[in-house]
């Protein structure tokens, strides 16, 4: 393949930012993929220096590209090829709702009272 030409699909699964190719090109379908607010298709032709907003499901990305990868490869190689440049606020939302929403427990001890918390209220109040 001519490194030279690479469909945006491919190279947003390469860079691991989707699981599948499909799932990539269903977003850029689906108007999750934009370059200076225009929606992409997935064979969009990408070119080094590109800056491109992508949903995904865990966060809204903001990335240049600075080379081309076709192929998928290990995490470690794959974000040599893009640059993360999310803006900050972005970020701490992310953390934010993270901390609150994803965890499955409560951020309090208080919440429904045991039955020895409602022993002692009956206890206390008569």
């Amino acid at each position: 393949m001519d490194k030279e030409k690479l469909r945006l699909d491919k190279y947003l699964w390469a860079i691991r930012l989707y699981k599948t190719r499909s799932q990539a090109a269903d977003a850029c379908d689906k108007g999750k993929v934009k370059h200076n607010g225009d929606n992409c298709k997935a064979a969009r032709i990408i070119n080094v220096a590109d800056e491109y907003e992508v949903k995904t499901e865990a966060k809204k990305w903001l990335i240049k590209v600075t080379a081309l990868l076709d192929h998928r490869v290990q995490y470690a190689e794959a974000i040599k090829h893009y640059t993360d440049i999310t803006p900050a606020e972005e970020l701490d939302r992310i953390k934010f709702q993270a901390a609150v929403f994803h965890t499955g427990k409560r951020m309090s001890k208080q919440g429904r009272p045991t039955k020895k918390d409602k022993r002692d209220l009956d206890e206390f109040m008569n």
